[in-house]
């Protein structure tokens, strides 16, 4: 039976060397109904001409002087998968560049996307997709949905060059945990040795585990792998309360708790309004007629709430229903766990976003 809330080792680790890699390019969406770069993106018009005489084309003529609002220069961007080959096809993202108002219903031209070495990986082409945003104009009015100057190139990407990939260099195959820690990587270990039946994983850190193969080759990486990605694994996570000041969210993690304390909470409610009257004056007085502001402020406080007692060790529904009977708003909550924190009495890392 595998362990409560247990998880896949493929899902909290990666096996290193196998990663994705960042394109990037430059290039030219055509076809969109006068929604595209001004005269003030010189890129743009500059880009289109280039494109032309590349094509045998040359244009003598000021580029301030062409107005081209069909065309957007936009960045292309993607994700090349590790072990991807030649001819396969990714999704790529398409940004605008200048200040076209829409990419709806444009096709990108062929477009290379560099890598960080600056060769060429893929090459981007094909119509964009907003995924259901538009944006409309008329006289007086306008309306749009969702971003209608980012889009998206569904497999639209094709692969020219491989990246290598190498596993179990010189007899070992390193796994990496997305969330380092030392008992994590222990379990890890302890795992995977009794899945092979072999002394053959060992923590290097908090975040590596080195598995030793029973032979230097790329078959015998691939043949561990498949056997110990399945492994089930208990995470250790470190106590923490994640608190968002500008949403009101608040996200306790379960192994969350706090020393005795008592805890009284009470809320004000304060008001500041301000109404304008005119002071008008008298007949034949030459006085003026001004507006004079009248500010009130109204501060109440609310019902009195008595002294909540939270015994020791106290875990995570705990301090939940403790802090429920007080009828706390997550503002409000967010205030207590700072003044606890501030108490020394959280045992836990307070992280506010």
């Amino acid at each position: 039976m595998a362990p409560a809330f247990a998880a896949r080792l493929k899902d909290i680790a990666s096996i290193e060397g196998v990663r994705q890699n960042q394109l990037s390019g430059y290039g030219l969406v055509a076809g969109l109904n006068g929604t595209g770069d001004s005269q003030q993106a010189i890129f743009t018009v500059q880009s289109v001409l280039n494109m032309l005489r590349r094509r045998g084309l040359t244009l003598n003529i000021n580029p301030r002087q062409l107005q081209i609002k069909n065309v957007a220069a936009v960045s292309v961007t993607a994700a090349l998968p590790a072990f991807a080959r030649q001819g396969n096809h990714i999704d790529a993202q398409v940004s605008s560049l200048g200040d076209a108002k829409s990419l709806q219903g444009g096709t990108l031209l062929t477009t290379p996307l560099f890598g960080p070495d600056g060769q060429v990986y893929a090459v981007a082409q094909g119509p964009v997709s907003l995924g259901g945003g538009f944006s409309t104009h008329a006289a007086g009015a306008s309306a749009q949905k969702s971003h209608p100057t980012a889009a998206f190139l569904a497999g639209g990407a094709l692969v020219e060059r491989e990246v290598p990939v190498t596993l179990g260099a010189e007899g070992v195959l390193t796994l990496a945990l997305h969330q380092p820690d030392f008992t994590t990587a222990g379990r890890v270990a302890a795992a995977v040795n009794d899945t092979l039946g072999r002394p053959a994983a060992r923590p290097v850190d908090a975040g590596t585990i080195a598995v030793e193969l029973g032979a230097a080759s790329e078959a015998e990486a691939v043949a561990t792998a498949t056997a110990i990605e399945h492994v089930e694994v208990t995470p250790d996570t470190a106590a923490r309360v994640i608190l968002n000041e500008r949403t009101g969210t608040v996200i306790i993690g379960s192994d969350v708790h706090i020393m005795p304390i008592a805890i009284a909470h009470g809320s004000l409610n304060i008001t500041v309004k301000t109404d304008f009257g005119v002071s008008q004056p008298a007949p034949f007085s030459q006085g003026q007629t001004v507006v004079v502001p009248d500010t009130t402020l109204k501060v109440e406080e609310g019902a009195r709430q008595n002294l909540v007692l939270l015994r020791p060790g106290v875990n995570l529904g705990d301090l939940v229903s403790g802090l429920n009977a007080l009828g706390v708003t997550p503002q409000d909550l967010i205030a207590i766990l700072q003044a606890i924190q501030t108490a020394g009495a959280l045992q836990a890392e307070l992280e506010i976003m």
